[in-house]
């Protein structure tokens, strides 16, 4: 996840939201999702299609980056790897799981690959090892995982 924030799309996404909600403009975090293009606008586009409702960083990517937790009622602006700004998701459930106890549910709702347990496991396994890399961190079974579920509250093709 990467603060994306000065893209002035994320703004008038933001704008358009509030207004449409008739509630006061307030400016939101913005992060794309993974840590490389392919994924980043795949999963964006998962998340559009709503395939994608849930999203896994480690426990460890958040002390590591003294970065607070989400919360249920978080608003965040979804950008593409370029920081573009592409949606509003709100935070509906936030639970710490270990990685050895994620379940076959869980991973369906992440909406990746085949949806499967086996390619979930595989595909986090390999972006923990990233995620946590020149940290004091390394990935291990029962390591803490953040499952955040999420839901699209507004989506804009085109700003």
């Amino acid at each position: 996840m990467a603060d994306n924030s000065q893209d002035p799309s994320v703004a008038q996404i933001c704008k358009h939201y509030f207004d449409d909600q008739g509630l006061p403009e307030r400016k939101l975090e913005s992060w794309h999702f993974c840590d490389n293009e392919v994924d980043a606008n795949a999963c964006l586009a998962l998340v559009l299609s709503g395939e994608k409702k849930a999203t896994s960083p480690s426990l460890w990517w958040y002390e590591a980056n003294d970065e607070a937790l989400p919360q249920v009622g978080d608003l965040n602006v979804v950008t593409n790897y370029q920081g573009e700004a592409q949606c509003i998701i709100k935070t509906t459930k936030v639970s710490v799981t270990p990685f050895n106890q994620i379940s076959e549910a869980y991973a369906q709702i992440e909406g990746e690959g085949d949806k499967s347990l086996a390619y979930w496991q595989r595909v986090h396994w390999a972006y923990y090892h990233r995620e946590l890399a020149g940290t004091a961190f390394v990935p291990k079974p029962d390591m803490p995982i953040v499952c955040e579920e999420f839901e699209v509250v507004f989506a804009l093709e085109k700003l």
